[in-house]
């Protein structure tokens, strides 16, 4: 079965920068197998070296502060700190850095939510090897790496009727099974509001019950049930 072809841009890819030495890549993942395998993979390219790698999000920014790397590769969910708030404290600290996230999980919500936060490449950790390699040249060189399933769901998630902070609140707390009366509780709003609350939860996800919208909104990434 012929692989996905990644929609990219390599624009500005033989930049000076590039072109007088070897990228500088930093690699953060917390499974200790996926991270040797994709650093092995890193350097065995000609034009690219793994200069720091980590297990956790808070050693991965400090590593980036450390190290200026020209690529981030970083895994969505890591101990500490999470892909996003890793990207958005290594944009404050070194802002040169391109950012990619590296990640097994790719509901609308993971992809709209890295991508918002500045990443300018989603890969999945079930693409070859070659993609992964590819992510970060195409990043370094100014492009973006979003492979055609991700991009699609990225379009879903935009088309779709966006839930308000207030409205997401409501549904994580509906998601643990909390009733109307114990949710105005929660947010100290009356029993009434919480029901219109529910009422445009249902509309916007298209559906006619709170176990649907539970559903639903755990395959998007709204919620996660664990």
């Amino acid at each position: 079965m012929e692989p996905e072809t990644p929609n990219f841009d390599f624009a500005g890819c033989c930049s000076p920068e590039i072109a007088e030495g070897r990228l500088k890549v930093l690699v953060a993942d917390d499974h200790p197998v996926v991270r040797r395998a994709v650093v092995d993979a890193i350097n065995n390219e000609p034009d690219m070296r793994v200069i720091c790698e980590s297990g956790d999000g808070r050693d991965a920014v400090n590593q980036a502060i450390a190290e200026r790397p020209d690529v981030c590769l970083l895994d969505l969910r890591m101990p500490e700190m999470d892909g996003i708030q890793v990207m958005k404290a290594i944009q404050e600290r070194v802002p040169s850095a391109r950012l990619v996230i590296f990640s097994s999980y790719n509901t609308q919500e993971d992809v709209f939510r890295a991508i918002e936060a500045g990443a300018q490449g989603y890969v999945l950790k079930e693409a070859p090897v070659e993609d992964i390699v590819a992510s970060v040249r195409a990043v370094a060189g100014g492009g973006i790496w979003m492979p055609q399933k991700v991009g699609a769901k990225l379009a879903k998630r935009v088309s779709d009727h966006d839930l308000t902070p207030r409205e997401r609140e409501v549904l994580r707390v509906l998601a643990v099974g909390k009733s109307n009366k114990e949710i105005g509780a929660i947010f100290d709003i009356s029993e009434a509001t919480v029901k219109v609350h529910v009422t445009h939860i249902l509309e916007k996800l298209h559906v006619s019950s709170r176990a649907e919208a539970i559903s639903v909104a755990a395959k998007r990434g709204f919620v996660r049930i664990e």
